[in-house]
């Protein structure tokens, strides 16, 4: 789900928030701390444009710092508590997610697509002697749209031709060994997808992790969030899969349908 924004009047355009986002935007969690240079580089703006946002985002309360270097402050969990406890998908999706974990003690998630990633909406609660939990498989996580299974379910569900203008000229970052990386084998990749209607992810992302997900559609056939199951290699095996996680997946996406 990954709707393209609306056009708006340049006299309605806020430029100053839209730079300040973009400066809230540039911490991840492959920069925690930036000073004013780094965030200005990564904002695309002056360093003196970045370091006046850095103060004012600071001065409200998003930001620490220590003079020189700025870091997220909790206040910026804000935006996502109140998006989740707001949010209808969410809501939807939780008691179907601890159902599935209740019955198999794996990991389940519900995602959507913003971009280049996907972001977890919803995932099973924690229930004792669940067999793997992948790092960073917390609410609000975001990941990379090609190296999840998650991540190819929604990028197949795009019209061909949106893929294709995705794809074009686009390096998928390695992110392991097993990562694909070559446009036109990833290309093919999303084409199985389709065809199977489903994807399985296997240490693209993370090594040691593997993932099964399907698409979640609505009842106009709209493709709205992929769930998936993150298991070992051996639950994950085809004999075992199709046996045991993907009716309970199957089962739990034609129940929600009618909620989509």
């Amino acid at each position: 789900m990954d709707a393209e924004p609306k056009p708006i009047a340049k006299a309605d355009f806020i430029e100053g928030m839209a730079k300040g986002l973009a400066v809230l935007e540039s911490f991840d969690t492959e920069r925690q701390r930036l000073n004013a240079t780094q965030a200005a580089d990564r904002a695309g703006l002056t360093r003196a444009a970045a370091r006046r946002h850095l103060l004012t985002l600071a001065h409200l309360g998003y930001l620490d710092t220590d003079g020189s270097h700025y870091w997220l402050s909790p206040k910026v969990l804000r935006f996502s508590g109140s998006y989740l406890a707001s949010a209808r998908l969410p809501r939807l999706l939780q008691p179907t997610l601890n159902r599935l974990a209740a019955q198999t003690r794996e990991s389940f998630s519900a995602v959507v697509r913003d971009g280049d990633e996907v972001v977890i909406v919803a995932r099973s609660a924690s229930v004792g002697g669940q067999r793997l939990m992948a790092y960073g498989l917390h609410l609000g996580a975001r990941l990379p749209v090609h190296a999840t299974s998650t991540g190819r379910v929604l990028l197949a569900a795009m019209p061909r031709a949106e893929f294709s203008a995705w794809l074009k000229g686009r390096e998928l970052p390695r992110l392991t060994p097993r990562t694909v990386v070559d446009g036109k084998a990833f290309r093919t990749a999303i084409d199985r997808v389709r065809s199977d209607d489903l994807a399985l992810a296997s240490e693209e992302h993370e090594l040691g992790v593997h993932a099964l997900a399907v698409p979640l559609r609505n009842m106009r056939g709209q493709t709205v969030a992929a769930l998936n199951v993150v298991a070992s290699p051996q639950r994950l095996a085809p004999e075992v899969m199709q046996q045991d996680l993907l009716p309970l997946l199957l089962d739990a996406a034609r129940e929600l349908r009618p909620l989509l």
